[in-house]
């Protein structure tokens, strides 16, 4: 495993969280937004949420704080909107890590190749605990 980092969710509110952040404390911002990630064979944003933030990140030495804005069609629940991301070091990783964790747990989305270029999963363990298991397979902007 590589790291570990929060991540936070937001209801269309992340791109003016982030910008705060990036005033309180500094650093690089990268953003995209639901119709930038739009594409052939991937997911299609409803017209109302296309310029809600697909992802963003602030990046500051080796710090690196990540967010979205929920995706369309998936509840939003303020004291659930953090989730803690494991950056791994394989595929085999995101898949071994994803079949531990969700025991007793809830599989939010089984482990697959994402349009960004990460074999990328997410769960809820049964402490309650929000996660996200990424094996980045292509150099990531932020």
């Amino acid at each position: 495993m590589k790291h570990v980092l929060p991540y936070l969710s937001f209801d269309g509110t992340c791109r003016e969280a982030m910008a705060f952040y990036q005033e309180c404390l500094g650093g690089e911002y990268y953003q995209m937004t639901f119709a930038e990630g739009e594409g052939p064979g991937q997911f299609q944003a409803a017209e109302d949420a296309k310029d809600r933030l697909l992802h963003a990140a602030l990046k500051k030495g080796d710090f690196l704080l990540m967010a979205s804005d929920a995706m369309p069609g998936m509840p939003f629940d303020v004291g659930n909107n953090v989730a803690v991301l494991l950056v791994c070091d394989s595929d085999d990783e995101v898949d071994s890590l994803f079949e531990k964790m969700k025991a007793g747990g809830r599989e939010v989305m089984a482990p697959g190749d994402a349009f960004w270029g990460a074999r990328f999963a997410m769960l809820t363990d049964r402490f309650g605990i929000n996660w996200m298991l990424s094996h980045e397979k292509v150099p990531a902007n932020v």
